[in-house]
């Protein structure tokens, strides 16, 4: 159970379609690959997905501090020392995206050793989980095309919505064709990327009272601190920290201080073990979580499921699941199947997923 090699392996896959955001915009996941070898022949893998505009990591940078940092601290300690790795992790400042990884990558290989899921060892609650899909900029008419188009292939029926432009009327009447295109079985919840002003959220929002949404997440700048709180105090609707809450302790800051009354949990800056913490403090505080999406590939979706599906409290709320589909191809030998709205965990030892080498030789940018 020994860890001997850890590998960091850079791959490039267009997508199909970007994703536009307040934020960003994602046309290629310029991702990392993580491997944990140990002495017994298992590999335990994850995917690190690099976000500069939210985290400030970049593909060169998840690389280096995993090569150089982490895999020097991590090889000789056993799978079963977990605390030891996390403890050790946690000396370097941020990096959220290569310790994640790293993290689930022991994790998987824990699992496969155990020859036990993943989803089992942290909680077994369920094994599945219904799917939201994430809308990105475009105009209400194409958004309202794409989520029929997921509506009536993959049975999705919960919508977040990409805001944060300016003017933020546009927004708010795609948000509109959306609830009048799709109908009130639909949920829809909407997320600024930190894209708006207060003042402009607060307009906005009251727009769109009438629309039945579900959330409002991240719609202003984490550091408008008293803007911030002030705006909370306007929702009617549980307000969602997501970049601005990565640690256990943001999470406490942000509920406490008022500035959120709800949190997106993201097992690809998380890992398994962080995002264990960041779901307790959850329901000691009372509060809703729904499982984020770091714009993931499939491997990064079944990690996703993989913990949401483990827990009550994670598995109540649709999970940002889906937007892998917008690549233009993946890793996996067995690409992941949405049905009826639904992602299911994979039967199987560890994540229960394997890479295709073929793929993996095709993709790398490291030749």
């Amino acid at each position: 159970m020994k860890i001997t090699r850890i590998e960091a392996i850079p791959y490039a896959i267009p997508y199909s379609k970007p994703l536009r955001f307040a934020s960003g915009e994602v046309t290629v996941a310029q991702h990392v690959l993580v491997r944990v070898h140990t002495d017994d022949g298992v590999v335990g893998v994850a995917d690190a997905p690099p976000r500069p505009f939210t985290y400030g990591e970049t593909q060169r940078g998840v690389l280096a501090v995993i090569e150089d940092i982490f895999a020097p601290q991590l090889v000789g300690t056993t799978l079963l020392e977990r605390e030891v790795v996390s403890d050790r992790l946690s000396r370097t400042v941020g990096n959220p995206v290569a310790k994640a990884a790293v993290d689930m990558a022991v994790w998987d290989a824990l699992g496969k050793t155990l020859d036990l899921p993943v989803t089992d060892l942290l909680g077994g609650y369920t094994d599945r989980m219904r799917v939201s899909h994430m809308l990105g900029f475009d105009e209400p008419a194409a958004m309202v095309a794409e989520a029929e188009r997921m509506r009536d292939t993959y049975g999705i029926t919960t919508f977040k919505v990409k805001v944060g432009r300016t003017p933020f009327q546009l927004d708010t009447a795609v948000v509109r064709a959306l609830r009048e295109g799709l109908g009130e079985e639909v949920e829809l919840y909407v997320d600024g990327n930190r894209g708006w002003t207060p003042a402009e959220s607060a307009r906005a929002m009251h727009e769109m009272a009438d629309l039945g949404l579900l959330f409002a997440e991240e719609l202003c700048p984490a550091d408008d601190v008293l803007g911030r709180r002030w705006l909370v105090q306007q929702c009617d609707v549980p307000f969602i920290a997501d970049e601005s809450a990565v640690t256990a302790a943001d999470v406490t800051r942000e509920i406490l201080g008022g500035a959120a009354t709800a949190i997106s949990i993201k097992t690809s800056r998380t890992g398994f073990t962080g995002s264990a913490r960041v779901l307790h403090l959850a329901e000691g505080l009372g509060i809703e979580v729904v499982m984020g999406n770091q714009i993931d590939s499939q491997l990064g979706s079944m990690c996703t499921v993989v913990f949401g599906s483990a827990y009550r409290l994670t598995s109540r709320r649709a999970g940002e699941l889906s937007n892998f589909l917008d690549m233009s191809d993946d890793l996996l030998t067995e690409p992941l199947d949405i049905r009826d709205g639904h992602l299911a965990v994979r039967p199987g030892a560890g994540l229960g997923v394997e890479v295709d080498p073929d793929k993996l030789a095709h993709f790398r940018t490291d030749h």
